[in-house]
């Protein structure tokens, strides 16, 4: 027993120290960099550009390829390019086109040709939605079961510090620098992710890629479907993170609605916040590697219940304690960290798994469909914390958002049993 433990413990160094979780980082900074451009670079070059406000806004329709992107995805299921294969071929025409894309938004100017920047907006959503679909069929086919938890850890913060860079680089506007330099210095940045896609192997699958149209377009959908438990896999995407994402949505209101100021909320939210996300998403990806797939899924989800239920806990103590006045920031702090580091665990398991339910042959497509209705349960849920928090109270609003946690849960019985294998989950029950 103490040899099995050690050569698992070593196998865990292995992975965790592998050139594979280079290329993830490298690839996952790639995937996230080119989104914030539009996100927030773009608004704040408005912004300094005098744009009217409600313009600024009508920018955010313009994240709409990000969220259709399963409409075109067959195509690179289906289309092997001339060069590099199927999934490198096809990550790299999106990366020269995200070069190119960013490179010339920025010599337009705002006040006098609004239309080339939303165009050029566009097409720098459509070539990084275009890129997500290849990575991240990529990366299904290029990591083995044990290597996707951690994997996708490293991809997530990896996505994360793409937004900070992007950011970043945007803030050399106050050394006089031009909206058009730093916007090529910003598609330069696409050459780490074009160098990563030369240098790494294209994955080996079994079977070979879709032949027609029908194949394409119909099986992928024929196929997930044809599983005894496709229904169920399907309502466990909706409903495993929606009581987080609920209780997500309500984070900047509670705590300035608790008497913190904007300065604490920045403090304890972005800095403890996300310090605690990173961790949650990277340790998970570790755990993962000991624990496998399915009894993460049971152990993170039972942690994201319990981290929401804690900010109930704070309502009660600010009406009850003298610690709470004592020690308020500090209290406010550990049970945001934990919150965030509970999001990160679950976030890591529940994209594996996502992962693991797609059939190679068709990973684009089915990845790409997973994901775009991933999204659903929390952009309709969040509309109505508003409502939720206004006339149950928040101590009851967040034990709600806990309790919202279950159905999910339960789910986990029939399609992640406790001591299901990767290798189960991945054939289906």
């Amino acid at each position: 027993m103490k040899h099995l433990s050690n050569f698992s413990f070593l196998h865990t160094v292995r992975i965790m120290l592998s050139w594979k979780m280079m290329a993830m980082f490298f690839f996952g900074f790639s995937s996230g960099f080119p989104f914030y451009i539009v996100k927030d670079v773009l608004k704040l070059w408005m912004t300094e550009s005098n744009i009217d406000l409600t313009t600024i806004g009508l920018f955010s329709a313009l994240s709409l390829p990000y969220t259709l992107k399963f409409v075109w995805s067959p195509l690179m299921d289906g289309y092997v390019p001339c060069f590099l294969g199927r999934r490198r071929g096809w990550i790299l025409i999106a990366q020269l086109g995200l070069m190119i894309s960013i490179a010339l938004i920025g010599q337009f100017d705002p006040s006098d040709s609004l239309f080339g920047i939303v165009f050029m907006a566009l097409c720098i959503n459509f070539f990084g939605a275009s890129q997500d679909i290849s990575l991240d069929a990529f990366r299904r086919e290029y990591l083995t079961s044990d290597e996707l938890g951690f994997g996708t850890g490293v991809w997530m913060n990896a996505w994360r510090l793409g937004m900070y860079v992007a950011i970043g680089l945007s803030l050399l506007t106050e050394l006089n620098i031009s909206w058009a330099t730093i916007h090529i210095l910003l598609s330069l940045m696409m050459g780490i992710g074009m160098l990563t896609t030369l240098f790494v192997s294209e994955p080996k699958i079994d079977e070979g890629p879709p032949v027609s149209i029908k194949e394409a377009v119909v099986e992928p959908f024929v196929e997930f479907f044809k599983r005894n438990s496709a229904m169920l896999v399907l309502l466990f995407i909706l409903l495993y993170k929606i009581g987080d994402n609920m209780a997500g949505a309500m984070t900047i209101p509670f705590i300035l609605k608790m008497g913190f100021s904007k300065t604490e909320y920045f403090v304890i939210v972005k800095g403890i916040g996300m310090f605690g996300l990173f961790g949650g998403v990277i340790l998970g990806g570790a755990v993962m590697i000991r624990l496998g797939i399915a009894r993460s899924l049971w152990v993170f989800g039972v942690l994201q219940a319990l981290s929401t239920a804690f900010f109930a806990i704070l309502i009660v103590m600010d009406h009850n304690s003298l610690i709470w006045l004592d020690y308020r920031q500090i209290i406010l702090g550990c049970v945001v960290g934990f919150e965030f580091f509970s999001t990160g665990l679950g976030q890591a398991a529940y994209a594996t798994y996502m992962a693991i339910q797609t059939n190679k042959r068709f990973t684009a497509t089915q990845y790409a469909l997973l994901t775009s209705l991933m999204a659903v349960p929390g952009v309709f849920a969040a509309s109505v914390t508003g409502f939720m928090a206004k006339y149950l109270g928040w101590d009851l609003f967040y034990l709600l958002c806990a309790g919202f946690a279950v159905p999910g849960m339960l789910l986990l019985f029939k399609i992640a049993p406790w001591n299901a294998s990767n290798e189960a989950l991945e054939k289906g029950f």
